[in-house]
C-alpha cells in the first residue's frame, strides 16, 4: 500500500468488454482536449460485490445515460484499480473502501472523490474444517486479494484485536498471503493454504466447491451488520471539467440499484453472464443465491465504516495518519436521489 503509485496500469485481468475500445494510459481524461467528455472509462471488479457495475454494464444502462457504453477495465483488487485511475487508464471505479482512502492519503486529498456507494456485506473468512475459532489460526496460510486493499486490512486488524500478528512480509503468529481470488480458489482446493477472507462469490465458491466452512462473517464486526465493501469514485479533475457526465452516470448507478434490488433473479442472470464473458465459466446457482444473500446493494456509502476501517489500517501500519474530511463528494449522488424521490445519503 505505501509503494509509490507509478505511471502504469497494474491490472490484473484487465478486460475490455466487446465494443468497449482501447484503454488509454496518456493521463488526460478522454477528451483529446477538446473539453468534450469523450467515453467514459470505468472500472470495476469481478466481484458479486461489483454487481451495481455488471448489471449496469449487462443491462445497458449505463450507456442508456451515458449516450454509450463506457470503456471497461476489471481488476482483481482495489490497489491495481486506483493505480489505473491515478495512470489516467481510467476516470472512476468502483472499489473498496480502503484503497479508496490510500488514493486519498496518497495524494494529499487532491486525487479521487467517493461519489456513491454500491454495497454493504458480503465478506467472509472461509477456512478447512477442524479450524473451529481464532486461535486454531496460529500457524495458518490465510489468502486475501491483495495486500493493502479492504479484506486485507480486515484479517489484520481482526488478528490483532485477538492477540495475533499477521505481519506484511508473510511472519507472525499467520501467514496472510495475498494473490488474486482464482487463485485462492485453485490453492485452497490443494490445500496449499487454510483459508481466505474474501468478498462474494469467492466466498460461496469455497464453500460449496471445496468444502470449506464459515469461520467469520464481517458483517459480524460492524454496527447493524453494515459496513461498505464496494464505493464509487472518480477522478476530481474529471469530475470539475465534467459533472454532466458524472450525473449521469450516478443516474445509471441508481437506476443499476434499483433494478438489482426489484428483480433479484434478472439481476443474477446479469451478473453471471458477465462473469462469464470475463471468465469463461459461470456460476453454480447455488453460489449465484448464497452469495446475493449475503449483501446489501444500496448507494449509501456507510460512511462511518469507511472511517473506522482507516482506524484499522493506520493502528496495523498500513497507512499512515490521514484525514479523511472532503474525501466524499455526494451532493450528484443526493442531487439524483432527490429528484427521484428517494431518501439522501451522509458522508458521515
Amino acid at each position: 500500500m505505501h509503494r509509490r503509485f507509478r505511471g502504469r496500469i497494474a491490472v490484473t485481468a484487465l478486460t475490455v468488454l466487446a465494443g468497449a475500445g482501447t484503454l488509454s494510459a496518456c493521463g488526460d481524461d478522454g477528451d483529446g482536449g477538446s473539453g468534450a467528455p469523450g467515453q467514459l472509462r470505468l472500472g470495476y471488479f469481478p466481484n458479486i460485490t461489483h454487481a451495481t457495475a455488471l448489471v449496469g454494464i449487462d443491462q445497458g444502462i449505463f450507456a442508456k445515460h451515458l449516450g454509450t457504453a463506457p470503456k471497461t477495465a476489471s481488476f482483481n483488487a482495489g490497489p491495481a484499480a486506483v493505480e489505473a485511475l491515478f495512470s489516467g487508464a481510467v476516470d472512476a471505479t468502483f472499489v473498496g473502501p480502503n484503497p479508496s482512502i490510500n488514493a486519498w492519503s496518497k495524494s494529499h486529498g487532491k486525487a479521487i472523490k467517493i461519489i456513491s456507494g454500491a454495497a454493504s456485506g458480503g465478506v467472509s473468512l472461509i477456512v478447512k474444517p477442524g479450524i473451529n475459532g481464532v486461535r486454531d489460526l496460529r500457524g495458518k496460510k490465510i489468502a486475501t486479494p491483495q495486500l493493502g486493499n479492504t479484506q486485507d486490512v480486515a484479517i489484520r486488524y481482526w488478528l490483532k484485536q485477538n492477540g495475533l500478528t499477521a505481519n506484511k512480509d508473510g511472519s507472525g503468529d499467520v501467514k496472510v498471503m495475498p494473490q488474486e481470488n482464482a487463485t485462492t480458489l485453485q490453492a485452497f482446493a490443494q490445500g496449499a493454504i487454510d483459508g481466505a477472507w474474501v468478498p462474494e462469490p469467492f466466498a460461496s465458491r469455497l464453500i460449496q466447491e471445496s468444502k470449506g466452512k464459515k469461520l467469520l462473517d464481517e458483517k459480524t464486526l460492524w454496527p447493524g451488520g453494515k459496513f461498505v465493501i464496494t464505493n464509487l469514485i472518480v477522478k476530481q479533475e474529471y469530475l470539475k471539467k465534467h459533472p454532466d457526465q458524472v450525473r449521469k452516470l450516478l443516474e445509471a448507478v441508481v437506476e443499476a440499484t434499483d433494478s438489482i434490488n426489484s428483480d433479484r433473479a434478472g439481476a443474477e442472470k446479469s451478473v453471471n453472464d458477465q462473469l462469464t464473458k470475463l471468465s469463461g465459466k459461470p456460476l453454480e446457482q447455488g453460489v449465484l443465491d448464497a452469495a446475493f444473500k449475503q449483501i446489501e446493494f444500496t448507494t449509501d456509502p456507510v460512511a462511518s465504516s469507511l472511517i473506522q476501517g482507516a482506524r484499522h489500517a493506520e493502528e496495523i501500519g498500513l497507512l499512515e495518519k490521514t484525514e479523511l474530511d472532503g474525501i466524499y463528494e455526494l451532493g450528484p449522488l443526493n442531487g439524483v436521489l432527490k429528484a427521484g424521490g428517494k431518501a439522501q445519503v451522509s458522508d458521515r
